[in-house]
């Protein structure tokens, strides 16, 4: 039309996400069988799920980067998957992803060190008393460095701990079980949890490392006696084995030789 100017609609193709998210996030395990160092606690779990015989307060102890939280959330997973309860949640319904995500409303995830007090023990008490979202099975409260809750945090929480609603469950995980109240312990399964043996991570950072070259076109060249030096500086933490690759890696522009491993970490 006369005095009017026609703009011709652009097509924008759809936004890829280039979020990058690092190798510890990326291959955190998802299911049971995917724990590495930990074959103790996922038999025991799955027997519970198979034979229904899941308790109401779990606690989980070790040291940090051996799967405490990653247990905590297959866990829930397994119990509120659409097809559950399963040993083998599906990982693609919503309840699967939301959990992966940290975003389920029927999955409270709870900082000890942030949320130590009476007020936030109180908070959490109303909380429960909601039943979970239609669908889902259970309300579950994983909650991390448990140990950092003060004394009235934990009295607070005892009587949920105690006698909670049939729907709420609670996963807890600490690496100073010492400082967790005798109150607590008592009405809770204790599962400790291995430092994962160097073979083991050695093993897992090479599958990790194949995942990564068959969706790379530069692939990662890394020697065993630098796979060998970055296990054992691990320490037993998978998590920390993962960080400390990414490193060699950012500084070793995905070649890695053991000299490079020795002069990043300072080791003789």
């Amino acid at each position: 039309m006369e005095g009017y100017e026609v703009v011709e609609e652009q097509k924008t193709a759809p936004k890829k996400d280039d979020t990058y998210k690092v190798l510890a996030r990326k291959y955190r395990p998802q299911t049971l069988d995917e724990l590495v160092g930990q074959e103790h606690i996922a038999t025991i779990f799955k027997n519970a799920i198979q034979s229904n015989k899941i308790g109401h307060a779990y606690l989980l102890t070790g040291s940090r980067g051996i799967g405490k939280t990653s247990i905590a959330r297959i866990i829930a997973k397994s119990l509120n998957c659409d097809h559950g309860p399963t040993i083998s949640p599906c990982g693609v319904c919503d309840e699967c992803k939301d959990i992966q995500e940290s975003i389920s409303i029927n999955v409270k995830e709870i900082d000890g060190a942030s949320n130590r007090g009476i007020d936030s023990m109180r908070d959490l008490q109303e909380e429960l008393q909601f039943a979970p979202t239609v669908g889902s099975k259970k309300r579950i409260v994983i909650i991390d460095e448990v140990h950092q809750i003060t004394r009235e945090g934990f009295n607070a929480l005892l009587k949920t701990l105690e006698d909670p609603p049939a729907h709420v469950m609670f996963i807890m995980a600490t690496t100073d079980p010492q400082k967790v109240l005798p109150t607590i312990l008592s009405r809770c399964q204790r599962f400790d949890l291995n430092r994962i043996p160097i073979p083991l991570i050695i093993g897992n950072l090479k599958n990790i490392i194949a995942k990564e070259n068959s969706i790379n076109p530069e692939p990662i060249i890394i020697d065993e006696q630098a796979l060998y030096l970055i296990a054992k500086k691990a320490d037993g933490g998978m998590r920390d084995a993962l960080s400390l690759l990414e490193q060699a890696l950012s500084y070793g522009e995905r070649t890695i030789r053991v000299d490079k491993v020795r002069e990043i970490f300072g080791l003789i």
